[in-house]
């Protein structure tokens, strides 16, 4: 049967995307990344652990996609890492999100034989507009932010790898649960030993850092397994763009944690994602 989005994919992807932006902050306050993510690692190796407890492997034929899915993380995490080190959240989060959906849209096309309506892909040229003029929202660029861009756009780059990858592997493994549980267990220990060999044992009881990126895993997880669940019953492309709406909540976030501006220009790039959304739906 061919893969179709309903309400109820919409609203839990969209809601998938709020805890993105939520972990996403979190991650982005600690001085310390590299420990911040760390400890996400290990919520997210814990809690996959649990559940591949009681699913049990996925299939055979999805666990290639999982190892390579796992392989693209670990430059998703480092890109992420450097976008926040160079660059504001409220800038390189939107490009970073904003770069995959028309990506996706194209790899899904030749890889997974997704073939969209009119509307979807209208809504998702519209969404993508959207989420890349929130990322410009402040202004014009300038040669400084360059580095921080272009950390970011890669980052984007690995977000529409995985996203294509993990949509064809959790298709194949019959239990999006396992698939999901099995990659963050393969994801997380490269970022562990990265931290085991590169910070002293005192960075390890910093209980504010461990406590934020504990929380940060968790959120992470629920956010991913929900997604890769909307992934295995609707079409990857429109998954992908619903799923950046997470630049929105981030914006949200940024206003009433971080105290930034939103200004017009936000408002305006906030409807043209709505509307983006709608025109996906239909």
């Amino acid at each position: 049967m061919q893969p179709h989005l309903t309400a109820t994919i919409i609203g839990v992807v969209i809601g998938a995307g709020a805890l993105h932006a939520c972990w996403n902050a979190i991650a982005k306050q600690v001085t310390d990344r590299l420990m911040a993510f760390a400890w996400i690692s290990v919520a997210s190796m814990t809690a996959g652990g649990v559940v591949l407890a009681i699913t049990g492997l996925p299939a055979r034929e999805a666990i290639p996609f999982a190892i390579t899915s796992a392989v693209i993380h670990i430059g998703y995490n480092l890109g992420l890492m450097s976008s926040y080190r160079l660059g504001a959240f409220n800038q390189t989060y939107p490009i970073a999100r904003g770069t995959s959906p028309l990506v996706v849209a194209v790899g899904a096309y030749f890889l997974a034989d997704e073939h969209l309506g009119a509307p979807a892909l209208i809504g998702i040229a519209t969404l993508a507009a959207g989420l890349m003029s929130l990322a410009l929202s402040s202004g014009r660029l300038t040669r400084g932010d360059l580095p921080a861009v272009g950390a970011a756009v890669l980052t984007g780059l690995t977000i529409a790898a995985y996203t294509i990858t993990d949509g064809l592997g959790v298709r194949h493994a019959h239990d999006p649960y396992a698939y999901t549980a099995l990659l963050f267990v393969l994801q997380g220990p490269p970022m562990l030993i990265a931290a085991l060999a590169r910070r002293p044992l005192s960075a390890w009881r910093d209980t504010a850092t461990m406590r934020r990126g504990a929380t940060a895993g968790l959120l992470a997880t629920v956010a991913y397994g929900t997604v890769l669940w909307a992934q295995a019953r609707a079409p990857l492309a429109e998954v992908a763009a619903i799923r950046e709406t997470s630049v929105v909540f981030a914006a949200l976030i940024g206003v009433a944690v971080l105290g930034e501006d939103f200004g017009k220009r936000r408002v305006v790039a906030a409807v043209v994602i709505a509307t983006g959304i709608v025109l996906i739906g239909l």
